[in-house]
């Protein structure tokens, strides 16, 4: 090389060392202002996750103060009159149960959940109209057809389903929806979800029910549907179905009732409050669950005409999108129909434990709601003193609740005492000297 090319070559690699160092330093300025970037996402995610978490603390914090909290209490053997609890080493008196029959642990129903277990497989994995339909689905609608003398029947995962969903398959913005005010939350919420002009009346006020269809006609209101519980789970009260029924016709109304709380056991012969007020063939609408007198499981129903039922078979959300009634719980449903027909004795015990237990409260001096239905709320006002008369009932082997806002109103906790047909005249008597011991230690009671 000569000299002209070295020189050129100098040159040309200072700038290629120039151009290098600059990259280099760019590079890595752009990496660190990156990393800075990205450890600042991470920071600010972190904080607004724990922003979430340190409220929600807050707030248990607040419902824990307010006496209001609501623990889990281990059962350790089958449902039925006398349990074993995690909390105590000795068997525990239930009084707080659904179990009004006692059939959850009925042998005949255990025997029959098993049969179809092993008969028809644990589940469907399907809804009811892929390939979730067996006939034992259809023998179980008609049973309940029959049983509530309605001319077709249609299956949920529960009642609270069937509730949620039937409100927004049969009414639209044309139709008006009349709720009593104390009517369960499942019925509140099937309703917000409905277009239909809502109106809710006071707690089973006949006048105010007839205002409120006059409202709705002078509205326009194409069908008027009233809703109510046949038996409110919270208070025991039973609702007027003669009444409701007669304002219902004078107004052009169809009535829906959610029998929960009744069938299978109230009434002459179990078919709920229709039957209890001799209006079977004035109620239209019957939704219920076998979650509770009827075997105790899951699962739940509308019966009313086959119109309905269609048209819920069509558009129920609830029924279109989740899975049908394992056949186990087909099975204990079908059984625990056979046992209402055919164990009357189960009706009249239930009927003697629940006078027995409201005479002998009543003079003990407790105040209680609801009459002629074995729940029995003990009113005792404070959400506190509620929950610690709970907890010491279970000391003297008394499986009690306390129940308290938002479940029931501020200012109106309680206990809910459950009667069944599983107790004992001496598993009643052994319960009321119990809350008369507590509730003098708590001056509840003089």
């Amino acid at each position: 090389f000569n000299t002209h090319t070295i020189i050129l070559l100098i040159i040309m690699l200072k700038q290629l060392v120039s151009t290098s160092i600059k990259s280099t330093i760019s590079c890595n300025l752009f990496n660190g202002l990156l990393f800075k970037e990205n450890i600042s996402k991470s920071i600010n995610i972190n904080n607004y996750r724990d922003d979430f978490r340190t409220r929600l603390q807050g707030e248990i914090g607040d419902i824990k103060k307010a006496g209001t909290f609501k623990e889990e209490r281990v059962i350790t053997s089958k449902q039925r009159s006398h349990i074993t609890v995690k909390e105590s080493d000795a068997k525990v008196l239930n009084f707080c149960a659904n179990n009004y029959l006692g059939l959850s642990a009925h042998p005949k129903v255990i025997e029959k959940a098993s049969d179809y277990l092993q008969k028809y497989g644990a589940g469907l994995s399907s809804v009811r109209f892929i390939c979730g339909t067996q006939a034992i689905h259809k023998e179980l609608e008609q049973k309940v057809s029959e049983f509530h003398q309605k001319e077709d029947t249609i299956l949920y995962p529960s009642c609270f389903d069937a509730n949620a969903g039937i409100f927004e398959a049969l009414l639209t913005k044309e139709d008006a929806v009349l709720s009593d005010e104390l009517n369960h939350a499942s019925i509140i919420d099937g309703v917000r979800l409905c277009k239909a002009n809502r109106y809710r009346y006071k707690h089973m006020d006949m006048k105010d029910l007839d205002k409120q269809l006059k409202d709705a006609t002078k509205n326009g209101s194409r069908t008027k549907l009233v809703v109510t519980d046949g038996v409110f789970s919270m208070d025991g009260d039973v609702a007027p179905l003669k009444d409701i029924c007669d304002v219902c016709e004078e107004n052009d109304a169809i009535l829906m009732i959610d029998e929960c709380h009744a069938g299978g056991f109230y009434g002459k012969s179990g078919r709920g409050t229709p039957e209890y007020f001799g209006v079977m063939d004035r109620v239209d609408i019957i939704n219920s669950t076998f979650g509770k007198a009827l075997g105790g499981a899951s699962g739940g129903y509308t019966s009313a005409t086959k119109e309905i039922v269609t048209m819920l078979r069509q558009k129920g959300r609830p029924y279109l999108f989740s899975n049908t009634i394992p056949p186990p719980v087909v099975g204990a449903a079908l059984a625990a129909f056979d046992v209402v027909d055919n164990e009357p004795h189960l009706l009249k015990q239930l009927k003697s434990n629940t006078t027995l237990f409201r005479s002998k409260m009543n003079e003990a001096g407790f105040e209680l709601r609801g009459e002629d239905h074995p729940i029995v709320p003990v009113m005792l006002g404070d959400a506190k003193l509620a929950s610690v008369m709970a907890d010491e009932l279970l000391k003297e082997n008394i499986y009690v609740i306390g129940f308290s806002y938002p479940v029931v109103p501020k200012g109106l906790a309680r206990i809910r005492v459950q009667l069944s047909a599983a107790h004992s005249t001496e598993d009643v008597n052994k319960c009321v000297d119990a809350f008369v011991k507590i509730g003098k230690e708590l001056k509840v009671i003089d």
